[in-house]
């Protein structure tokens, strides 16, 4: 699975009994993704993103936040003036699902 075959994906509802995904499974989904990194003792994936300055980081999260909307899945979002950092695993459960690896998959390949 390529990071085209995540992006063509949907987020689907989680239910709170699954349990999070192995560390081994998020690993192997993290390589089709660029630049983004396991923390947390795998339990989440963040990335950070760079800009010129203030207003097209914030313009970027805007955009983010279009494609989490579609999707009902939403990453925590921090700005630091010309940085965002978006941290995504699923509340729910406490740690990664294959929704998290979609929509970073779809933030990536829309150029949010």
């Amino acid at each position: 699975m390529e990071n085209a075959d995540l992006a063509a994906k949907k987020c689907v509802p989680c239910m709170s009994f699954i349990p999070p995904m192995k560390e081994d499974k998020a690993r192997q989904l993290l390589a089709k993704l660029k630049d983004w990194q396991l923390i947390e003792s795998a339990t989440k994936i963040q990335k950070q993103f760079k800009f010129r300055d203030f207003g097209q980081a914030v313009g970027f999260v805007g955009r983010v936040a279009r494609v989490a909307e579609e999707q009902a899945h939403h990453p925590d979002i921090s700005i630091s003036y010309n940085i965002v950092t978006l941290t995504l695993f699923t509340h729910k459960i406490g740690g990664l699902h294959e929704n998290d690896f979609i929509l970073a998959a779809k933030i990536d390949k829309s150029g949010a």
